[in-house]
């Protein structure tokens, strides 16, 4: 008997996330052949040489006779008392352990954020670009993606009076992500005033996405949309991966600001989620309260003179030499969202340019068009290569670029 074919989720067919796509499968493929392939696809610090502070890994080990058993499905009190201070320290008082979530990093939460709030055709207002799992995450869970545009001409922030049309009676929440994966965009006060406005009038979460947090340049200001909320319920998100270099230990958290009576019941709800997966990675909890309380050794790296710093000048230089390319100057975050001059290369395919890169020389980049965007000019690169590698790397693209444009 020939067994039937194993169909997947039918719901999965309106997921993407090129991030990690088929891209990132082909070029595993050359890497078991033997070649060396630059991964521009994704924000991993440690690929590139960073480590997590040396204070968090003790930390990690001092605590591991700790680390055995199952904690608490909220996680470890040091770690969410940790989140609250920090919260308290940038002025939002109304958070306290008992709602802070630690989850299996931030991409966990997001799930579980969505599955806990979420019923068939409830719709949640998502930037484009944005990060794709936001999107991922609302359609797994049978909800609708309403993507609000963050435009080239307006450097990526939004317009909070375009927002407002996008609202209806099935809208469930926003979510708000500065300093802003994959622009580097850090949206002002003013437009997050705005936008929480919107929310509070009509009674949206909030989900604001700071995994950035204190990941900017040239004086860029990072403003909490927690400070800015009273009247409806902002979940806050962070976590170790990017502020600290240390994606692999998997911790994320998730604190809930605003009225909490409101908001009993999802609370419960995302309570019964997170007790469902028992608990998330002990051994990384640990890590947090250093984290938190101790040197912010990110400074070091974003100000002129220190690696991010001055990789992203590289990128603004090099971009801004290039016969077919601009990017907004990336004012937050790990990336740059490149896009073809307009007009150049009318014909032009992120896809089949990004794979056209891989194939012959061995860069690897995630099209625009995996950020949720309605056109193909455009690709993400990562500012986590030292400064001179992005130099070659960027004068590749550009030889890549002829050959695409004289083929187009």
């Amino acid at each position: 008997m020939t067994m039937q074919r194993i169909k997947p989720a039918d719901a999965l067919a309106k997921v993407r996330y090129e991030i990690r796509g088929p891209l990132a499968r082909r070029a595993g493929e050359l890497e078991r052949q033997g070649y060396d392939i630059i991964k521009l696809n994704i924000g991993n610090p440690g690929v590139f040489g960073f480590r997590a502070p040396e204070t968090m890994r003790l930390a990690v080990i001092e605590n591991l006779a700790q680390a055995d058993p199952y904690c608490h499905q909220k996680g470890i009190f040091p770690a969410r008392e940790a989140v609250v201070m920090q919260q308290q320290s940038r002025g939002v008082m109304d958070v306290t352990a008992d709602e802070v979530f630690i989850g299996n990093g931030v991409s966990e939460l997001i799930l579980n954020c969505m599955r806990a709030l979420l019923n068939t055709g409830d719709e949640v207002l998502i930037p484009s670009p944005d990060y794709p799992l936001w999107t991922a995450a609302v359609t797994l869970n049978g909800g609708t993606a309403v993507h609000y545009p963050c435009r080239r001409e307006n450097g990526y922030v939004p317009d909070p009076g375009e927002v407002a049309t996008l609202i209806s009676e099935r809208t469930r929440a926003i979510v708000i992500i500065s300093p802003n994966n994959p622009t580097g965009a850090v949206y002002p006060k003013a437009v997050l005033q705005k936008l929480v406005a919107l929310a509070e009038e009509r009674g949206l979460v909030i989900f604001s996405d700071e995994i950035y947090d204190q990941i900017t340049y040239d004086g860029a200001e990072f403003t909490p949309v927690a400070t800015l909320n009273k009247r409806t319920l902002c979940a806050t998100f962070g976590g170790l991966s990017k502020v600290y270099r240390a994606c692999g230990f998997r911790v994320g958290w998730v604190s809930f600001s605003g009225p909490k009576e409101p908001a009993k019941d999802y609370l419960l709800a995302l309570d019964l989620i997170a007790g469902l997966r028992l608990c998330s990675n002990v051994p990384g909890q640990w890590a947090v309260q250093t984290a938190l309380g101790g040197k912010q050794s990110i400074y070091e790296l974003t100000k002129p003179g220190g690696r991010l710093y001055e990789t992203r000048k590289a990128v603004i230089e090099g971009i801004g030499a290039s016969k077919w390319l601009e990017t907004m100057v990336p004012q937050g975050a790990l990336y740059a969202f490149v896009r073809v001059k307009p007009g150049l290369i009318p014909r032009f395919n992120d896809q089949e340019f990004a794979l056209q890169l891989l194939e012959k020389r061995h860069i690897l980049v995630t099209p625009g068009h995996g950020f949720n965007v309605p056109y193909k000019d455009a690709f993400r690169i990562t500012l986590l290569p030292d400064a001179e590698t992005m130099r070659k790397v960027l004068v590749t693209i550009e030889e890549a670029l002829d050959e695409y444009a004289a083929d187009a």
